[in-house]
């Protein structure tokens, strides 16, 4: 018997009621990668659980000032989310959160995208200088920067009112902060302003793995360049733009840093809630924890809803 047929008899097995009929045997899974994985595993369920459960328990309790100096916190169920439910002002805020959150990440990625294709574009020299730039603008901390910010905007000696009155624009004196339509106009500038590094390094990441021929070759078929770009570079760094565009959405949905620094710089907190500063307001603010618990669970549905397209898109891409 040669090694060949020694190697194809020890790989075939004949099936029982069927004689010569060749069967190919099932690999057993390595184990080796689960239990390497099991350490980091425990660590994130730890660190993610307790705080969830403890979430979840607390919005079934009446959890307030009383609770947090030892006396028990008597457990009210459902009431809380039946609270929730019919408060008006907090369905005002969802709808508010949810604007504000496509909005402003609809906008960061377009311009991420196309400070991409600007680094792709340009010479060596001339991208340093952009990534360097939106390096600081990323690394800068978040109260540093709304500093920066609020002074820009200030109303009275503020930087921005002045070039536009410096340019004829009827803007002296004026209170960005105190209109809600203004406020969140600059709460836009900002977050956008912090976001758009990521969203251009990560997109920026992916272009650089499509490959030039095929570029040349359309181009050299007569695509334009908004063919190009539509019909060869977006499906190419389609799975790119989903993760980006899904973490965007659920970090503008859970905005908080921004907002809170920005009311207090002098804006009618009540009119210009999102999900994170209300939270606040019922725990921090008026020690109505177990409310506060309950929404923070209604903000994780929201958020697992909103990102549940996007996470079946990319699961079936991975699938194909």
């Amino acid at each position: 018997m040669t090694a060949e047929a020694t190697v194809q008899g020890l790989a075939i097995a004949e099936t029982p009621g069927a004689p010569g009929t060749p069967v190919r045997r099932r690999r057993r899974r390595p184990l080796t990668p689960y239990f390497l994985i099991i350490p980091s595993v425990a660590i994130l369920a730890i660190a993610m659980g307790y705080p969830l459960v403890w979430q979840l328990i607390t919005s079934t309790q009446k959890f307030g000032l009383a609770q947090q100096f030892g006396q028990p916190a008597p457990f009210v169920w459902l009431d809380n989310y039946v609270r929730l439910a019919t408060d008006p002002y907090l369905w005002t805020v969802i709808l508010r959160s949810v604007a504000f959150c496509f909005v402003t990440a609809g906008v960061t990625m377009g311009l991420g995208v196309l400070v991409a294709l600007l680094m792709k574009a340009v010479g060596r020299a001339v991208r340093i200088v952009i990534q360097i730039a939106m390096l600081l603008a990323w690394a800068m901390p978040v109260v540093a920067a709304m500093t920066v910010w609020n002074w820009l905007f200030d109303w009275r000696r503020g930087v921005v009112n002045w070039v536009l009155t410096a340019l004829g624009l009827p803007f002296q004196d004026h209170n960005w902060l105190q209109n809600p339509l203004s406020f969140f106009f600059v709460a836009m500038i900002i977050v956008v302003w912090m976001s758009v590094p990521f969203v251009a390094f990560s997109v920026y990441a992916g272009l650089t793995q499509v490959s030039g021929e095929v570029i040349e070759a359309a181009q050299m078929d007569g695509a334009s360049p908004s063919q190009r770009f539509w019909s060869i570079i977006v499906p190419i760094i389609r799975p790119v733009l989903g993760i980006v565009l899904l973490l965007q959405v659920i970090w503008d949905l859970r905005v908080f840093t921004q907002i809170r620094l920005l009311q207090d710089a002098g804006s009618i907190a009540s009119e210009t809630n999102l999900l994170g500063t209300y939270i606040y307001q019922l725990g921090t603010g008026s020690s109505d924890f177990g409310m506060a618990s309950a929404v923070s669970v209604f903000v994780l549905i929201l958020t697992v809803a909103i990102s549940a397209f996007y996470v079946r898109s990319l699961l079936r891409e991975d699938e194909s």
